[in-house]
């Protein structure tokens, strides 16, 4: 570690998180946000489902961790929604299963500590007729479309509900967009730098508007040293607040 410390942002789940720091990225633009005021750190894997998410959570976070994170931003939800294979295999996670994952999930990062803040994110839309441009028709018996990924995130929303945990509903987000389908994607599933500019709105907007204490938005925390910086009150365009 180095020092002084910083409020600890943690970003966990699969390749939404894992490629969040390419092509102007949703992870690459909260660290260049919260320069100065608090430490973005990336725990992404891809392919990986809510179950093999939950397979880890003790070694991601361990509660005897000398520092405890700030925040957590979760998501998982897409491979879970994905159809699941005859063999078994593959990432699929039937919804009751999913669900019962993140509850597990929240509940784990809750008892972090008293001031450990969790936001969870649920499967973004897809745009079905690209993934098949990358993907040609080898995926299609376990494929993802977009009515299973509203199945997901919605019933993450409804869970969220009941636990008292932030979240954001991305398949409806991105969707707002009248161009998303051509807009948002790299290759169908995943963000490209529009798509990520939605999913930084929607963040911050949960942070601004959220009654913690401390307040986690980025106008709200300290700049390191700010004695020294000429640019202390230089963020994020006013739509991105």
């Amino acid at each position: 570690m180095v020092g002084p410390s910083r409020p600890q942002f943690v970003l966990f789940g699969s390749s939404i998180v894992q490629f969040s720091y390419s092509d102007e990225g949703w992870g690459a633009v909260l660290a260049d946000i919260y320069s100065r005021k608090a430490d973005i750190f990336l725990r992404g894997y891809a392919g990986w489902n809510s179950r093999r998410a939950v397979q880890v959570l003790d070694r991601v976070f361990p509660k005897d961790a000398a520092a405890q994170p700030s925040l957590v931003i979760v998501y998982l939800g897409g491979n879970d929604s994905m159809h699941p294979s005859p063999t078994g295999l593959g990432p699929h996670v039937p919804l009751p299963e999913y669900i019962e994952n993140m509850r597990k999930i929240a509940i784990h990062l809750k008892s972090l500590s008293e001031k450990t803040r969790v936001i969870f994110m649920g499967a973004p839309p897809v745009n079905e007729e690209k993934i098949r441009e990358f993907t040609g028709n080898k995926f299609d018996k376990l494929g993802r479309t977009n009515e299973a990924c509203r199945q997901y995130a919605e019933a993450l929303v409804e869970m969220c509900r009941e636990m008292d945990v932030k979240s954001i509903n991305l398949w409806t987000a991105i969707q707002t967009r009248d161009d998303w389908l051509t807009a948002c994607f790299t290759d169908g599933i995943h963000l490209s730098s529009e798509g990520s500019k939605i999913v930084v709105r929607e963040i911050l907007t949960v942070l601004k508007e959220a009654e913690w204490e401390p307040n986690l938005h980025w106008k709200s925390l300290p700049t390191e040293f700010s004695e020294d910086s000429p640019y202390d009150l230089v963020g994020p365009d006013e739509d991105e607040e």
